[in-house]
């Protein structure tokens, strides 16, 4: 397994005998100071490399130090190990600042932003990107190929027409003609980017949401802001994805832990991942919903038919050193499903780790993990 040269003793065999330590509860932006015991025990993942921050440590003097802020409709926070020649004030304006623009050119909720001007925008229109929606728009569409479509930023039409949209929910389901008319507006291959020149054209009706994707860019983006201001130890979530770099003053890992599905059982122990170098994101069927006739219609909607998933997973999560990577994939594997979903991550190397409700009994769960989330095991 592997050990840190400075830190070893925080980072060895932590799920086995450690008698307590400071765990960050995944998307809830709390902490315990303990772990609690069970008949299972906690099963930990690890990086298989260190970071050359984890590996020198935070040097002395530092303190740990949190700040927090609302953004996206959600909150985000940063907690980091630092000394006292950082301005928190000034880091604080600076995070907030980078959140603000990627709200500024992402949100579907703000009529002025740049996503928004792009869909009102007339057919044949060619419209100038900035540099981060650059970016996410061309992650999203590799991922669109890779998933022939499963993966789909240019769905926004169908998610209005589910109600999951920047307008009122919806008190009925759609009818079969508005997911059809809705479904005429849907095609990521119709979405045409001029890399030279960083420009998107919109050819008449597209409308993107980038619902699956922001949060995680946003996240990346609060930690190269971080790090540009000298921090190299540090844990950002932003409406609960997560990226950890380097570890906490006394040495010790940034612990989260794998968000759990609610109102479920599982004999299984808790996943606990040590953050170093790497994101966490997770898609689940709980957080955003609304039920009709004893069933459960999720916002994770399939972009090749326009309805929600059938038989999706309750949850999938997933590791990578990218936010904005991690928090795409989380939804394409849930699209996906379970076997088209492992076999699609097992091809491309992606750790990840689905949670299925059984079938006859919802209210527990079997999990499903990828080699690659495996290979984090510490064993």
């Amino acid at each position: 397994m592997p050990t840190c040269t400075v830190n070893a003793q925080f980072w060895s065999h932590v799920g086995k005998g450690l008698p307590t330590y400071d765990c960050s509860l995944f998307g809830a932006g709390a902490a315990t100071d303990s772990m609690s015991t069970g008949p299972s025990p906690n099963r930990v993942l690890l990086p298989l490399q260190f970071s050359a921050a984890a590996e020198a440590g935070p040097g002395s003097g530092t303190r740990l130090y949190a700040l927090q802020g609302q953004t996206m409709g959600t909150s985000w926070s940063l907690r980091c190990a630092l000394d006292d020649r950082v301005d928190l004030v000034s880091l604080q304006r600076s995070v907030q600042a980078a959140l603000d623009e990627v709200v500024a050119q992402m949100s579907t909720w703000d009529a002025g932003s740049d996503l928004s001007r792009f869909n009102a925008a007339e057919a044949g229109s060619w419209l100038a990107l900035p540099e981060g929606m650059f970016t996410v728009l061309n992650c999203a569409q590799d991922l669109a190929q890779q998933t022939a479509g499963a993966y789909d930023i240019t769905a926004g039409a169908l998610v209005n027409c589910w109600g999951f949209g920047p307008g009122e929910p919806r008190d009925e389901l759609p009818s079969d003609v508005e997911i059809r008319s809705a479904l005429q507006r849907v095609g990521w291959s119709r979405l045409l980017i001029d890399a030279e020149r960083r420009i998107a054209l919109q050819p008449g009706g597209l409308y993107l949401d980038l619902s699956s994707i922001a949060k995680g860019y946003g996240v990346d983006r609060v930690a190269a802001c971080v790090e540009r201001a000298g921090v190299h130890h540090y844990l950002v979530e932003v409406g609960g994805e997560l990226r950890g770099q380097g570890c906490k003053p006394d040495g010790s890992p940034w612990w989260v832990e794998v968000e759990s599905v609610p109102d479920t059982e599982s004999d299984a122990g808790r996943w606990i991942v040590g953050l170093d170098g790497l994101s966490i994101a997770t898609s689940g069927d709980y957080r955003r919903y609304f039920e009709r006739d004893s069933r459960r219609y999720a916002h994770t909607l399939d972009p090749r038919n326009g309805r929600p998933v059938r038989a999706a997973p309750a949850s999938v999560t997933v590791l990578h050193a990218q936010c904005m990577q991690a928090d795409a994939l989380a939804t394409a594997l849930t699209v996906l499903g379970l076997q088209d979903g492992m076999a699609f991550a097992e091809r491309h190397g992606i750790a990840a780790l689905f949670v299925v409700r059984r079938r006859q009994d919802v209210a527990n769960t079997d999990e499903f993990a990828s080699s690659a989330w495996l290979a984090l095991l510490d064993s």
